[in-house]
């Protein structure tokens, strides 16, 4: 017998919209309530650099050491990436919401004066990497897949950096959610989960 929680996620999922019909800022709300953590990916050319905020960032295989990023394919870095071979993934600490803000505003300028004020040192590649960045990934482009409006960007690290004493900051439904907030979250889960299911039988 279902109970009075699993009869209402049915009755919720009987109301799917299609996508057909659903818009952009529809799409995007939805895909708001997938907590992502910030990276800023960078990169540096021909004596020129460039960075980006980004969350669609992940993980791919352990043996090579891949990972993934998708970036508009309109975006400067894009080119800049192709002729350079090369990126990072720095992934933004919790106290790192203006750098974040920055990289993904319109109105910095071009070039390497949006690095100004921005603390970085070179990377093993050459790539800008973000001080107090809570992990960086330097990065030797490996393949590039056009997917829709975006660019998957598949890099192999050739060196990292991991400071786990900082805090990552955390994006969810459009707004950057303060420090911990990931940890109260899963508490409020795991209450829910012991209340409504039994604990398995092990």
């Amino acid at each position: 017998m279902l109970s009075a929680a699993t009869t209402t996620r049915v009755a919720e999922a009987r109301h799917a919209v299609p996508a057909s019909t659903v818009d952009v800022s529809a799409f995007r709300r939805a895909m708001g309530s997938f907590p992502t953590g910030v990276t800023v990916v960078t990169v540096a050319s021909d004596g020129n650099m460039h960075g980006i905020t980004v969350n669609s960032f992940s993980s791919v295989s352990l043996d090579p050491m891949l990972v993934l990023v998708c970036l508009n394919e309109a975006s400067r870095g894009v080119g800049l990436i192709k002729r350079a071979r090369a990126f990072a993934v720095n992934v933004l600490s919790a106290g790192q919401q203006d750098i974040s803000r920055w990289f993904a505003s319109r109105y910095r300028p071009a070039g390497s004066t949006m690095f100004n004020g921005v603390p970085f040192e070179p990377g093993v590649t050459g790539c800008p990497v973000l001080v107090d960045a809570t992990a960086s990934f330097d990065c030797r482009l490996r393949q590039s897949h056009r997917a829709g409006d975006h660019l998957i960007v598949l890099g192999e690290v050739v060196a990292l950096i991991h400071r786990p004493q900082l805090e990552p900051l955390i994006f969810h439904a459009g707004s950057y959610q303060p420090p911990g907030h990931e940890h109260r979250s899963a508490r409020r889960i795991a209450a829910r989960r012991s209340f409504t299911h039994p604990p398995a039988q092990l």
